[in-house]
């Protein structure tokens, strides 16, 4: 899957990424790095929105799990279970965020886990970045769910 594609397939399956304006920069098997610009995630002191935040994190986590079990063949649903997310510094234009699995050396086992039971989970981290800074860092698990 290109950065395009996954980009199409989030504005078209997650409305939310379209209103965002939200941009799919690069996908590796390791990372996913997302980006959507200030005016759309605008709060009212003028930076981002602690939710449209939260929300781009999210979304790269779970598009580096998506395009991971695309690129395997898996078919299954995937939600997100629970998460945290710091802020560090405000964010005052347009954001990245960056995403990698928190413990790379589980992926084996959550797959051998979802094709097992039917169901697994997995931990991944984002970090939100601006201006060349780390400012931010979300943490999520996601469960992912046989079709």
């Amino acid at each position: 899957m290109t950065a395009n594609e996954l980009e199409q397939y989030l504005h078209k399956h997650l409305p939310i990424s379209k209103a965002m304006n939200v941009s799919a920069i690069d996908i590796s098997n390791e990372s996913v790095v997302l980006s959507a610009p200030l005016a759309p995630n605008i709060n009212h002191c003028g930076t981002v929105f602690g939710g449209s935040a939260s929300t781009l994190a999210i979304l790269s986590a779970w598009s580096l799990l998506y395009t991971r079990l695309e690129s395997a063949g898996v078919k299954c649903k995937l939600v997100i279970q629970r998460n945290t997310m710091n802020y560090e510094h405000p964010i005052s234009g347009a954001f990245t965020t960056q995403s990698s699995l928190l413990h790379p050396e589980n992926w084996d086992r959550f797959i051998f886990m979802l094709s097992r039971k039917g169901k697994a989970r997995i931990s991944v981290n984002s970090e939100l970045e601006y201006d060349n800074n780390v400012v931010g860092h979300f943490t999520g698990e996601f469960v992912a769910l046989s079709s």
